[in-house]
């Protein structure tokens, strides 16, 4: 390709390139997508663009975009097209005077490309590291590299999840991750469980164990998404092992929050949405944790 260490700047990102990668180091400023400052540093190998296209922006601008291939990115995967194209780490946008060092930069990115491209058998760029953690509507997801934690909130967590307790997932026991942005209808992050690790999910989100859902100002597009394709990632890494336990109960140490569960355990239960068998039974697991 061109010369090791070759840098052409844009706005919000740079690109470095070298003989097998382009390195993608984002800025940090006010004005940069959050979800870019998130991400900070990205590698992407020359194995993992199907493609380069160079494109008129908008206000004097020029875009050149390294098509991301099919498969190689879990990060990509997760979005699954839900991206809004300034939120894009693919895309580099610069000045329209820089166009013809643009041109000359996305021809030699393309003469490495394989002809056709077929969708990657493993991910090739790395996932964003754990742990990670992020707050959604209803309760708080934790990913550790090995589990993923669901932690209900009184204040959104449905009777089901409240009744159904805080959730631990192994990733040897999870199949995917479906992410909706929490900038559309509905937004989520469900954990899809592998067959025969648990019971049939639940159409609904918001009733769904396995699930969290956003809100205003829950779930943000930096926060879920790199979250989502971390745990994404683990769940493809762990391949064909033996699959532990879909759910286990989370440790719970702090006595006044195991008082909090038990008072919002009883407005359900006085609500007419717990029974009185669910009530006892629920109660006395909380008390013996203490």
């Amino acid at each position: 390709m061109s010369r090791m260490g070759d840098v052409l700047a844009g706005f919000h990102a740079a690109w470095e390139f070298t003989s097998d990668s382009v390195l993608i180091r984002f800025e940090r400023g006010i004005r940069t997508p959050k979800l870019f400052q998130t991400l900070g540093e990205r590698r992407i190998p020359v194995e993992a663009i199907a493609g380069v296209t160079l494109s008129p922006g908008r206000r004097g601008t020029v875009v050149l975009h390294a098509v991301p291939r099919p498969g190689a990115d879990p990060l990509m995967e997760a979005a699954a097209g839900q991206l809004k194209e300034s939120c894009d780490p693919y895309r580099l946008v610069l000045p329209a005077d820089r166009e013809t060092l643009a041109k000359y930069y996305a021809d030699e990115l393309r003469s490495l490309l394989a002809e056709n491209p077929t969708p990657a058998e493993r991910f090739l760029v790395p996932p964003p590291q754990a742990p990670r953690q992020f707050k959604a509507y209803d309760g708080k997801a934790s990913f550790d590299g090995e589990a993923v934690s669901f932690r209900w909130f009184s204040t959104g967590a449905s009777s089901a999840k409240w009744k159904a307790g805080d959730q631990s997932f192994p990733v040897a026991g999870l199949d995917g991750v479906q992410w909706r942005s929490p900038e559309a209808f509905q937004g989520h992050l469900r954990l899809l469980r592998r067959e025969g690790a648990g019971a049939t999910q639940p159409a609904r989100p918001d009733q769904d164990p396995a699930a969290v859902v956003f809100g205003v100002g829950y779930g943000l597009v930096h926060e879920s998404l790199p979250f989502a394709a971390a745990v994404l990632a683990a769940v493809r890494s762990a391949g064909t092992a033996v699959p532990a336990p879909a759910t286990v109960p989370a440790a719970r140490r702090n006595p006044a929050d195991i008082v909090e569960r038990i008072r919002h355990l009883g407005e359900l239960h006085t609500a007419g949405l717990v029974t009185d068998e669910e009530f006892s039974r629920k109660k006395a697991e909380l008390l013996a944790e203490l």
